[in-house]
């Protein structure tokens, strides 16, 4: 039987293969410790949890929500804007609540993209970022972006060599997955650039506040004009611990909001008007739980990069987000991210993501997600030094794995 025409634009999953494996090590009853998905294992504080059981208790907040969040949402994350980015945001023009950021952005391609567009996207990148557009019809072109790539440079090549010219771009800071941050000149001169060649701007921010050694990550609109062209995408997921809750938001430009609300209004009601009025209490309400967050978070990545380090495996310490981009020890580099991977699973019981599923410039690396305590991170890092040190006096190398998916290049 045919496929799908949309499913046919999706390739097989990179991490099914790992995540296989996972269930099958835990059915044979290993105890896998699994730094793979980026699912907070915290708890949501419990102001917000209270007010939700509260709100849920009245009968009258069980119908139908509003598509693009109620009022009082809204109006929380303008105040959220104008208190950490000094922005000031219309709740009724600028801002609409999404289920998740990751639900809002594919919205949002359905809305703006139709077949044969062009879009930008970072590579390697969060799957999403490529695939609500591919979904969509459009043709996604990579933009390779790292600590070692001037990305203005490849940006500018991109949109050079793209016809039709390019729609719109993806930036992603802190990014998902390679822990890159970027400050406000960078922002400003992507703006211009965008600007002047009217390509929108689309900006994830869901780490905006996980960050570790030095300034807040900025917002793009706090770029003199950006809001002709951007619109940016926030989330409570990790900075409330409210992974599950699938909260988040849109914000900026008004005919992009606009374009998204039309879109969602066929798709959806919005979220559960108790989870929404618990959502308003996150960002009312007292904020030292962010910092709590952020400083376990921090905790974790110098026990992770620490313990990697004595195991002779030395990672950079990642600035933001909640993972680490590990270049693979020298000794496996030739065999490939998807093979190490499994290595990894099958000698030491750790999980990580191959940093192939994130597009064939993730290769080379794997992403660790920081979602395990400090001692299941210093167990993680025994593990793994028992594993290296095996392999070094073994010798060998892993034969390279065929690369079973990758955001499309054009």
């Amino acid at each position: 039987m045919d496929e799908f025409y949309r499913l046919k634009r999706l390739p097989p999953y990179v991490f099914a293969e790992v995540n296989a494996l996972k269930a099958r090590a835990r059915a044979e009853g290993r105890d896998v410790i699994d730094l793979g998905m980026g699912n907070p294992d915290g708890a949501t504080p419990p102001h917000i949890v209270q007010k939700l059981i509260e709100s849920v208790q009245n009968p009258r907040a069980h119908g139908y929500s509003v598509s693009r969040g109620i009022m009082g949402l809204r109006r929380a994350q303008a105040k959220y804007y104008a208190r950490r980015f000094n922005v000031e945001l219309d709740p009724d023009r600028e801002i609409i609540v999404t289920l998740g950021s990751k639900e809002g952005l594919a919205n949002l391609a359905q809305a703006i993209t139709a077949p044969g567009d062009i879009v930008l996207v970072p590579n390697p990148c969060y799957p999403i970022h490529a695939f609500g557009f591919i979904i969509a019809g459009a043709s996604v072109r990579s933009v390779p972006i790292g600590l070692d790539v001037d990305f203005l440079k490849e940006l500018k090549q991109a949109v050079e060599q793209s016809s039709p010219a390019p729609v719109a771009l993806v930036l992603n800071f802190p990014a998902n997955p390679t822990a890159q941050v970027v400050d406000l000149d960078f922002y400003g001169e992507v703006v211009e650039f965008c600007r002047s060649r009217g390509i929108y701007l689309l900006s994830d921010l869901a780490y905006a506040e996980i960050y570790f050694d030095g300034n807040p990550p900025p917002s793009v609109l706090q770029i003199p004009g950006a809001r002709d062209i951007a619109v940016e995408f926030t989330s409570l997921s990790k900075t409330y611990n409210m992974a599950g809750w699938r909260i988040g938001f849109a914000v900026g430009n008004a005919r992009l909001i606009a374009a998204l609300s039309r879109i969602k209004s066929y798709l959806d009601y919005g979220a559960f008007t108790p989870v929404q009025v618990a959502a308003t209490a996150a960002l009312n309400g007292p904020q030292d739980c962010i910092k709590e967050i952020r400083a376990r978070y921090k905790k974790r990545r110098d026990v992770l990069v620490e313990g990697l380090h004595q195991a002779g495996w030395s990672i950079p310490a990642p600035p933001g987000s909640m993972f680490a981009w590990a270049p693979l020890p020298e000794q496996f580099r030739e065999g490939g991210t998807l093979a190490f991977s499994k290595l990894l699973l099958e000698k030491a019981n750790v999980a990580v993501s191959p940093g192939v599923g994130f597009g064939e410039y993730g290769e080379g690396y794997v992403r660790i997600a920081l979602v395990e305590n400090e001692q299941r991170l210093r167990q993680a890092t025994r593990n793994i030094k028992h594993f290296l040190s095996g392999r070094n006096t073994a010798g060998g190398r892993p034969k390279r794995e065929k690369i079973l998916a990758a955001p499309a290049r054009d």
